[in-house]
């Protein structure tokens, strides 16, 4: 079966905007800092190899579902689902820091 060439990206639900708000910002609360470095430790610790590269991929260096695909050999859907699956475990460790 060959690979779509296009794929919708447009995901633009407020946990895609949070969790690039809270890694992009700067700011000089120290709650917000607190938060980013759990954050930041969570995607390091609790999450799979294959997971924190397509976080890493997604949130920190901007690329969208197709880009990652080809840069990881996988289909688009592969990525959407392993996105997913991480955007879920870091939700899920994050409530308790809320």
């Amino acid at each position: 079966m060959p690979i779509r060439e296009s794929y919708s990206d447009t995901y633009t639900g407020k946990a895609d905007e949070n969790i690039r708000r809270m890694l992009g910002e700067k700011s000089g609360d120290p709650r917000a800092e607190r938060l980013r470095r759990v954050l930041l430790k969570v995607i390091n610790n609790e999450l799979t190899p294959r997971q924190k590269e397509i976080i890493m991929l997604y949130y920190f260096k901007n690329r969208n579902t197709t880009e990652i695909s080809a840069a990881l050999g996988v289909t688009p859907q592969a990525v959407s689902a392993a996105r997913a699956r991480a955007r879920l475990r870091i939700f899920r460790i994050m409530q308790y820091y809320l």
